[in-house]
């Protein structure tokens, strides 16, 4: 993988087999301005600090143009700039806004409204959890035909309304984006033609194990967004990452590929349509190193974890729907997992204090009132109502290049245990993650050596098995094992 200093050279645009129509951004971005605009007030990069002064002696709704050139801030760790209500930030060809491995924050502060287009902005040194760009979540961004590259921490936050369009986040220390808002829910989130690459250069799942800091885009309980379009390739670890009461999503036309997790997980999360993308080559590197350590987990390259659909949230839908994708040499497919001791007030949830959108107070999930309704399903996220049909997989394992454990589309539960007064132990979450949820596959091809885990690691099955009762699914779908093979 990259180093911060040594960014990647991503192709002009994404491989063309089966693959929807994407940006390659990164590789020929689109060109600003080549003069500055009427009223706009010009930036010039020769001024060590002239877009910072400048925005603080402008009023708001100004236009500021940055000439070519490296534009530079103050050399305080500090320093950035701080934007008014309705300001503009239009680069010129080669406009440049270089952190030089000093200043933290590029544009921060609460205002809203902001837009920033056609401007390179690199060389940032965000702590860890925090980011360059739209430091503190302002609402109403709107980032454009933006370069936003090798800085520490996430190159770009995100605030309620935010879009971001047709933008190159590449080769960040943590995130391409951080959507994180404290204290706040996030609305209305627009991620549209962007390409989304070699971020996570840090390597913080190894730094800080089992941190769950990492993605090409990491979402924390954002409400309603549509992701489409993008492409999102070679980033080390998960390529999209939704993770604790994210709800109403659309993830649609995107290219997801060479990821070296997971192309997308959801986690504790609720309703979302997932469509028409086109997913390769994903997991590769996590995939084999957990299967390398004899882990019998299905670790998959769509992976639902503790999520599904709830028809009391609120959404444009009331389930998780996934169809009309192409997934081609993966390791594995999708899983569907719900751990039986991951719940509100649990010391196993590793959302720590979070709890369900529909118990909001995480101390009222205890003893004796969880053990029944209607605490006993509302303290707990449920991977439910998971509708999975008309997608097309593929595996050929010479691609892929494993022998075994890279073959699994599962749905599946531990045996509960912890804590001691858990009302979930046992089988009780198997039993109704398998048979009770309303979860899913249908009408699907399988083209490869395809098998199937159902209620725990331990079932492995074949097609057969698959369809047969109990477990009934993929009614309508075919499988060619002989294919890839």
């Amino acid at each position: 993988m990259n180093t911060p200093d040594a960014p990647s050279e991503p192709t002009a645009a994404p491989s063309t087999s089966g693959a929807r129509s994407v940006a390659g951004v990164c590789a020929k971005p689109a060109a600003g301005p080549a003069k500055a605009p009427a009223g706009a007030v010009t930036v010039d990069p020769a001024k060590t600090g002239d877009l910072a002064a400048r925005t603080k002696s402008s009023p708001p709704n100004t236009t500021f143009w940055l000439k070519p050139g490296t534009h530079r801030l103050e050399a305080d760790r500090y320093a950035q700039v701080i934007p008014k209500k309705g300001d503009r930030y239009l680069g010129a060809p080669g406009a440049v806004l270089d952190g030089r491995r000093t200043n933290q924050y590029a544009f921060g502060g609460t205002a809203r409204d902001v837009t920033i287009r056609h401007l390179t902005v690199q060389n940032f040194v965000a702590p860890h959890d925090e980011g360059v760009v739209n430091h503190d979540s302002a609402d109403g961004w709107v980032i454009e035909h933006a370069t936003i590259q090798r800085n520490s921490g996430a190159g770009l936050m995100a605030g309620a309304r935010q879009q971001v369009r047709a933008s190159c986040l590449r080769d960040n220390g943590q995130y391409g984006m951080n959507a994180y808002k404290s204290g706040d829910t996030l609305k209305d989130l627009v991620v549209e033609g962007n390409e989304i690459t070699g971020n996570n250069t840090g390597d913080w799942e190894r730094r800080r194990e089992g941190c769950g800091c990492t993605g090409g885009i990491k979402f924390w309980a954002v409400d309603g967004a549509d992701i489409r379009g993008n492409w999102v390739h070679d980033n080390r670890g998960a390529g999209l990452w939704a993770d604790t009461n994210n709800n109403d999503f659309r993830i649609e036309d995107n290219v997801l590929e060479d990821n070296d997790g997971a192309a997308l997980m959801y986690e504790t999360s609720y309703n979302a349509v997932i469509r028409k993308n086109t997913i390769r080559r994903n997991n590769w590197v996590e995939g084999r190193r957990y299967a390398e350590s004899g882990d019998s987990f299905p670790f998959a390259t769509v992976y639902l974890s503790e999520s599904g659909g709830e028809p009391r949230v609120r959404a444009r839908t009331d389930k998780i729907e996934i169809y009309g994708n192409v997934l081609e040499d993966n390791w594995s497919g999708i899983t569907l997992w719900e751990n039986a001791d991951r719940f509100c007030n649990s010391p196993a949830n590793t959302s720590s204090g979070d709890c369900t959108l529909l118990t909001r107070d995480t101390d009222r999930c205890v003893r004796p009132a969880i053990a029944k309704a209607p605490l006993y399903g509302d303290c707990r996220w449920k991977t439910q109502r998971v509708d999975i049909h008309d997608n097309r997989f593929t595996l050929d394992k010479s691609v892929v290049k494993c022998t075994a454990k890279c073959d699994r589309m599962a749905v599946l539960s531990n045996y509960g245990t912890y804590p001691k007064w858990s009302p979930y132990k046992g089988e009780k979450v198997a039993e109704a993650i398998t048979r009770r949820q309303h979860n899913r596959w249908h009408d699907n091809v399988y083209v490869g050596p395809w098998q199937f885990v159902a209620h725990d690691p331990s079932q492995v099955l074949d097609f057969g098995q698959w369809q047969d009762t109990p477990y009934r699914q993929d009614t309508g779908s075919t499988l060619d094992p002989q294919a890839g093979d």
